[in-house]
């Protein structure tokens, strides 16, 4: 849990410091000064995406029709995903197209968001803008790939001058369209998964290490208010559990909603 976390409450002459935005800029590790200059977080990024890959290969090293532990975890882990998320926006064809990218985003972001509550990691490792701007560039170049292979030379017309509107009205349409469509897409992506980690991070830090304080360097009654903050730190971890999947589950689905749109027949 969060109880050795960065940002930790500590009780330092007589202090009370919470956490603050510098747990999510950790000083350099290794490399510093150079273009490959790795901090904390870096390094937590590196180890989950060798978990993902790890996991994955135990799962399907030895496939069997009747799956085993490791084989039926991941079956329905994929089956999940395909079926709830992939499927649901894009059908069997195009689903089928795109899982792999689809795919890769959910248990990758999934991977990231759990380090938040993971004991000695303690940070999602999605927490700093980096990551969140990455994943919606490939989200945008995803549906804009989409959108020119199946509509070549009308997916920018007609998701910016719809049909059946009045001429006179692509003067307010189109700025709406252009800054829905190419600007809100990918910047609300992006933000909606760093604010829901960053938050996570904070509260759970400020909780854990509140308890920390209270019972073991606070005096009087405080271990008792330390009982409280324990319990609402504990379920704030299993609901940050919860997030971790649902703004994976989110972020997977509307880039394949995204894709559905430049899909569509009307492009």
């Amino acid at each position: 849990m969060h109880l050795v976390a960065p940002g930790l409450i500590r009780a330092e002459e007589g202090g009370f410091h919470g956490p603050t935005l510098n747990d999510f800029f950790p000083p350099a590790v290794l490399f510093e000064g150079t273009p490959f200059e790795m901090n904390r977080i870096m390094l937590i990024r590196m180890l989950m995406v060798v978990v993902l890959l790890v996991l994955f290969w135990l799962g399907t090293r030895n496939l069997r029709v009747i799956p085993g532990r490791a084989q039926g975890v991941l079956e329905f882990a994929l089956d999940f995903v395909r079926k709830n998320t992939i499927e649901s926006q894009l059908g069997v064809k195009e689903g089928r197209r795109f899982a792999p990218l689809l795919m890769t985003i959910f248990f990758l972001v999934f991977a990231f968001n759990i380090t938040g509550v993971v004991p000695g990691l303690n940070i999602a490792a999605s927490s700093v803008v980096g990551f969140p701007i990455f994943m919606a560039v490939v989200a945008y170049v995803s549906f804009i790939y989409a959108g020119i292979k199946k509509h070549p030379g009308k997916f920018f017309k007609n998701s910016l001058f719809p049909a059946g509107v009045p001429k006179a009205m692509y003067l307010l349409v189109t700025p709406i369209e252009f800054i829905s469509t190419f600007i809100v897409r990918p910047v609300t992506l992006a933000l909606r998964l760093l604010m829901n980690m960053l938050v996570g991070h904070m509260i759970l830090v400020l909780l854990w290490a509140a308890t920390n304080f209270f019972i073991l360097s606070a005096g009087g009654l405080f271990p008792a208010l330390g009982a409280v903050t324990f319990t609402f730190g504990f379920a704030f971890t299993l609901f940050e559990i919860f997030v971790a999947g649902l703004q994976a589950y989110v972020f997977t689905l509307l880039t394949a909603l995204y894709i559905q749109l430049a899909l569509a027949d009307e492009h």
